[in-house]
């Protein structure tokens, strides 16, 4: 796991050393264990590496001697050994499982994404390309796990495994992009391939892109969910459908556990992460070790997390995340969510990783199992019989609130989008699932885990979105998901049978942050500094934002919207008004720009 990063100038010019030195800087946290760069003529590449498979002879870039081809990567294939043996001709110089797409660009081209099982973001550069002309070529995976940022100017090409690298390189002021504010405001998330700063660019999950001279000239893109045969047939086809799922995702996690370091899991106590535990349990001779957050004096899931560990005998780390925490750490946190998403899950997520840091390197998740079992309530109102069910998201998170100075437009056309490209995919519930993994899962779930874990040196998996499992999950009949209004039924009902003192009391579980009830402890001083800082001034009331702050604790719909309103105010202040990060929550608003 690394970053990456690089750059492909337009008319030719030699890359300068000053910005691969740039580049690799704002990316050394993603890989604090080694960097290098890469630079021929127009084209130069940068990589820091984290260590975690192939510790001696893993550093990148990755060479075809023959053909001059260059990789750098951050990802991990997890059938780099299945796809050697296939390739038994080829003199591996390393045992980096990012060596095996290097060779299969060799021998395949843009297919070669096809033959990966993993996560990832890749940078090839091809001196020869099509007719014999160099070009850049990007691809990240289906999911969108790990992320891929550029942008594009009369100079030329830049890209970057995070916005911050991009921006430490661009010269010019950062601008919002306004379509993109009323999408964070009103989802807590943005959709598509724009980014909340104009001009930087998402390559969206599952794309890969060929740049020439400078210039994208061709996208593909291989989806993440390919909708499945006959319902019907489905769940015949698979013989017993316990067993089934027990043989993938026994399989996905133990390919998700190769590494040459120590790994562990964040423990929820729900579903997703207890069916991990127990999967981990049986494939681990040791104790796992399973951090999980808890709020101290709130109703929280730690014993619930807890009760599972003792079940199967794994180690638990408890992590409490207090108010105090939530005032100290927020500007951090703020500074990492370069390309924001306003869940404040963040907020645990990022001290349960820094906790993580100082025994593993490696840490498994959950994240995905709700997108492909159907966790969520919304999912269920999607499939009752018209005229009672209800699109998803119809509702942005400030309308009704009265803080508004006028109606937000345009925040939910990259939804609509999504919504009108799976029309025909399966079930009203496979299609409400397929816009979750296109829109909601990259740029919220997936984008807060990677910052927090990466920010700290520490490799984030997740054995649910491993492609077999994530395929076999979305195939199944709407019935083995959904029963009796009760959402991951067969997943449900395997962790009963694997874990019957603990499994049938485990309900959803997530990290609901008590956000209202410390804002609102200073939200008499906090709302007016929010209301009058410019990012928030000009879309609400100033009277009525002070007043939401005043009283963040009434209900869950005004906690969350002073939440947003609070992140967003920060966030502008540090990656557009360069605000410094050493201030306090209350300085930073009150600051100038630049200061």
């Amino acid at each position: 796991m690394c970053g990456i990063g690089g750059v492909m100038n337009r008319e030719g010019q030699p890359v300068k050393a000053t910005v691969l030195t740039a580049l690799t800087d704002a990316l050394v946290h993603r890989g604090p264990d080694g960097r290098s760069h890469y630079a021929a003529g127009a084209v130069g590449l940068v990589q820091t590496r984290l260590a975690v498979v192939d510790l001696p002879t893993g550093a990148q870039p990755f060479h075809d001697t023959s053909r001059g081809i260059t990789l750098v990567a951050n990802g991990e294939i997890y059938n780099d050994c299945e796809l050697r043996a296939k390739m038994n001709d080829i003199n591996f110089v390393s045992q980096s499982d990012c060596e095996s797409p290097l060779h299969l660009y060799c021998r395949y081209g843009l297919r070669f994404i096809n033959y990966l099982r993993g996560m990832y973001a890749i940078a090839l550069y091809d001196p020869g390309g099509q007719d014999q002309r160099e070009r850049l070529v990007l691809a990240r995976d289906p999911f969108g796990i790990k992320p891929l940022y550029y942008t594009e100017s009369d100079r030329g090409f830049l890209f970057a495994s995070e916005v911050q690298a991009l921006l430490a390189v661009r010269t010019a002021r950062p601008q919002l992009d306004r379509k993109i504010v009323a999408e964070l405001l009103q989802l807590q998330f943005s959709t598509g391939r724009d980014c909340l700063l104009s001009g930087i660019k998402r390559v969206a999950p599952g794309e890969v892109l060929v740049v020439e001279a400078g210039q994208v000239i061709e996208r593909h893109s291989r989806p993440a969910l390919v909708p499945p045969g006959p319902l019907s047939q489905r769940d015949s086809q698979m013989g017993n459908p316990m067993v089934a799922l027990e043989k993938i995702l026994c399989e996905s996690v133990a390919l998700h556990q190769r590494a040459d370091v120590p790994y562990g899991l964040f423990l929820s106590g729900g579903i997703d992460s207890s069916a991990l535990l127990v999967m981990m349990a049986r494939l681990n001779e040791q104790p796992v070790l399973a951090f999980t957050a808890y709020f101290p004096h709130t109703t929280t899931y730690h014993e619930d997390a807890r009760a599972v560990a003792n079940a199967v005998g794994a180690e638990v780390v408890p992590v409490a995340f207090t108010e105090a925490d939530f005032w100290t750490l927020l500007p951090a946190i703020v500074s990492i969510m370069d390309d924001p998403a306003a869940d404040y899950a963040t907020l645990p997520t990022y001290k349960l990783a820094a906790e993580a840091h100082k025994a593993v390197k490696v840490i498994l998740s959950g994240e995905g199992g709700d997108e492909m079992f159907a966790g969520y309530g919304r999912y269920r109102s999607v499939m009752r019989p018209w005229p009672f069910t209800r699109p998803m998201r119809r509702k942005g998170l400030l309308d009704g609130l009265g803080v508004l100075r006028q109606k937000l437009t345009g925040w939910r056309d990259g939804l609509t989008t999504a919504e009108q490209a799976v029309v025909n995919h399966g079930t009203r519930l496979q299609r409400a699932q397929a816009v979750d993994c296109t829109y909601w899962l990259p740029n919220d779930l997936l984008g807060k885990l990677d910052r927090c874990l990466m920010a700290h040196g520490i490799e984030g998996r997740l054995p649910f979105l491993d492609p077999v499992l994530a395929q076999f999950a979305y195939g199944l009949s709407d019935n083995m998901k959904v029963r009796h209004g009760i959402g991951k039924w067969l997943l449900r009902r395997w962790l009963a049978n694997a874990l019957p003192t603990v499994g049938q009391f485990v309900s959803k579980q997530g990290f609901t942050v008590p956000v209202g009830t410390w804002i609102a402890h200073r939200g008499r001083a906090l709302g007016p500094l929010v209301a009058h800082t410019p990012a928030v001034s000009e879309l609400c009331r100033p009277a009525a934002v002070q007043s939401l702050f005043a009283d963040a604790d009434r209900n869950p719909r005004i906690s969350l919207a002073a939440w947003i309103l609070l992140f967003h105010a920060l966030w502008v202040r540090y990656h557009v008004d360069a605000v410094r990060l050493e201030l306090d929550v209350f300085a930073m608003l009150e600051a100038s720009p630049d200061k």
